[in-house]
């Protein structure tokens, strides 16, 4: 595990120097503290800094093959390395170096570009290929780890995070789509950034870059929800997804150092523990936070697990200090990102992180197997629209409207609203409304200067995503939904951000290769049983997991927010919203957000949702100015450079 970085001038001519590379590395220190690796080769230079996991003595990066014509950085785990390896040297390679990243630049030489499809795992990578003057850059199939690129009159930059592109000057003007986009769903979804001319690179893609050509992006793998007709009993396809989520548990255990496990109380997370712990044989370390608000605690549950399997179990209920603690998440995401459940994340990562350097996690369960409530109110409206009109679109709506506002986590009138307002939808429209933040007439009022759009609809990112789930099939298509922006973008952005924080290595089994495509092909009526969510992993886990945690309702990772905003948080709220800070940024109406926080604050409504988004993008702005004012950008990124994935023509920036 660590971050990388890189520089490639090759059309300009341009030598890179150590120091320009160095100076990106030290951006991201906290991504690998251990060791550091640079190499520049004329007019490219690449580094990495590592958090030593794997053949700790020998796993110094850049890693190459045997007369050091091809070499790579690598972050994330190559989980298949040890069945890759015998097969190379069966080939007569000589792979010293017992670090998973070692087989890698043989591959290459075996497969040529096609090379990443060898690979299971995650990773971000970077190839040099010095003969050809070929960079490749490639990330897993999932999105779990991140990569950023930006590209500029035959100059490209590569990073782990936007902050090592900024420490040589690539992170100048907004990208003013992707801030509409953010509004709307609380985050940037790829493959835009929050800058113009930078990228990031899409999961399950690689980009090769030739000297005299333009750079070339090309998918080795689609995920495609695409389910089989019923023809086995629940207990067959529940011991393939058994066979299947031991089988990645096992391999995500491969470690020169200790592995724990992330607790929660839930079903995912569970389970990772119950097969961690019959196939480690030993003793594990889990990792649970809770929250002095009872209504958000689940320690609980979470201690139930841990006395059931003899865990050295690990747990912190905490207050946050909301005010102290913001600027750092918001720094450490380097755009802004307002899913408020980072807040435990960062606090479980910090807790893991002063007993081991890696953890498994349960992101993933819910997209592949059919978890979230989203699911269900699909199914439900369905069934809604059968109402006769009077009183599905007009009687049931205005009672809905006077339920009493409750700022408990994810509230029935907070629900009951969303469902009765988006139950006629076309149906990946629907599944956006229920996750929108800032719907576009809500935008429409907000939004002034650069940031006011009409043009744009947010809700067009779910449709294309739909439309890649390979069948008609309801469910399928709002799983590819998830699969493709939400997960990657969202959930896997958190988990690699949050640990990554505290230098800690997150694994996530659930979204091992063969445990995913195996749950795309599931009957869809397998995963979603009538309306028990997850049917076919729970009942996989029924002999692992205690009872009452297999019936537990979901509660997901909630923080308190609505209440923060009128409490420890509205000193800060008034001051980064105030009128005058709203003016100096020029993007949002004054007016329009005193009467949120002023209804907030009185209970009136509940704006949480958008008070907490409008917050996260006001501090991180600051963050940014400041950034720029204390910079000495060497290479500015003004212009875009065309790419082609695939069939379709694509710009990197």
């Amino acid at each position: 595990m660590c971050g990388i970085v890189g520089v490639w001038r090759g059309a300009s001519g341009a030598p890179v120097a150590e120091e320009t590379v160095r100076r990106m590395c030290d951006a991201i220190v906290h991504r690998g503290p251990d060791d550091e690796g640079l190499f520049v080769d004329g007019t490219f230079g690449m580094g990495m800094r590592r958090l030593s996991i794997n053949d700790l003595a020998g796993g110094h990066q850049p890693l190459a093959n045997e007369d050091g014509s091809v070499l790579v950085v690598c972050n994330g785990e190559i989980y298949n390395s040890p069945e890759l390896r015998r097969d190379l040297e069966a080939r007569g390679h000589r792979v010293p170096s017992h670090s998973d990243v070692a087989v890698i630049p043989h591959l290459y030489e075996e497969h040529g570009e096609s090379f990443v499809a060898s690979l299971d795992g995650m990773f971000a990578l970077a190839l040099w290929d010095r003969r050809r003057r070929r960079l490749v850059l490639a990330r897993d199939r999932l999105g779990i780890k991140p990569l950023y690129v930006a590209a500029h009159r035959g100059a490209l930059a590569f990073a782990s995070e936007l902050s090592a592109l900024a420490a040589d000057g690539w992170c100048e003007a907004l990208d003013f789509t992707s801030v509409h986009h953010y509004l709307g769903l609380g985050y940037v979804p790829g493959p835009g950034s929050i800058f113009a001319g930078v990228r990031k690179l899409e999961p399950a893609t690689q980009l090769t870059v030739d000297e005299g050509r333009d750079p070339v992006a090309r998918r080795y793998w689609n995920l495609r929800f695409d389910p089989a007709p019923r023809t086995r009993s629940d207990d067959e396809y529940a011991d393939d997804v058994l066979t299947a989520l031991r089988a990645a548990v096992k391999s995500h255990l491969l470690s020169d150092v200790p592995v724990g496990v992330f607790l929660s109380g839930g079903v995912d997370s569970s389970g990772l523990v119950a097969l961690m712990s019959e196939i480690a044989g030993q003793r594990i370390q889990t990792f649970s936070i809770g929250f002095e608000e009872k209504t958000f605690d689940e320690l609980e549950l979470a201690r139930a697990v841990a006395r059931r399997y003899g865990t050295d179990h690990h747990e912190l209920v905490v207050r946050p200090d909301a005010v102290q603690v913001l600027p750092a998440l918001v720094r450490h995401f380097g755009e802004p990102f307002a899913d408020s459940s980072a807040v435990p994340v960062y606090y479980v990562s910090e807790l893991a992180s002063r007993n081991v350097k890696v953890v498994l996690s349960g992101e993933g369960s819910d997209e592949v197997f059919a978890g979230y409530e989203t699911y269900l109110a699909g199914k439900y409206a369905a069934l809604y629209r059968r109402l006769p009109d009077v009183i599905g679109r007009t009687l049931v709506p205005a009672l809905v409207d006077r339920l009493p506002v409750s700022h408990a986590r994810v509230s029935f009138d907070y629900k009951a609203k969303r469902f009765v307002r988006g139950a006629y939808l076309p149906l990946p429209d629907g599944h956006f409304w229920w996750k929108v933040v800032l719907s576009e007439a809500v935008q429409a009022e907000l939004c002034c200067g650069p940031a006011r759009n009409g043009a744009l609809d947010t809700a067009t990112l779910f449709r294309e995503a739909a439309a890649r789930a390979g069948s008609d099939d309801w469910l399928a298509r709002l799983q590819a939904i998830d699969a493709h922006v939400y997960l990657p973008d969202d959930i896997l952005t958190k988990a690699d951000r949050m640990s990554m924080a505290h230098s800690l290595e997150a694994r996530v089994p659930y979204l091992d290769r063969a445990v995913v495509e195996l749950a795309a092909r599931l009957p869809s009526g397998v995963k979603l049983r009538r309306f028990n969510k997850k049917y076919v992993l729970k009942h996989a886990l029924r002999r692992h997991v205690p009872a009452e945690i297999l019936r537990a309702k979901k509660r997901g990772f909630n923080v308190p927010v609505a209440s923060w905003l009128r409490g420890e948080l509205c000193e800060m709220l008034h001051d980064m919203l105030a009128p005058a800070a709203l003016r100096r940024v020029g993007l949002f109406e004054p007016a329009y957000v005193e009467r949120l926080i002023r209804e907030h604050v009185g209970m009136r409504f509940d704006h949480s949702r958008p008070l907490w988004t409008l917050l996260i993008f006001m501090i991180w702005h600051e963050q940014w100015e400041q950034a720029r004012t204390n910079a000495r950008p060497t290479t500015p990124a003004l212009g875009p450079s065309p790419v082609a994935i695939g069939e379709d023509a694509h710009r990197l920036s």
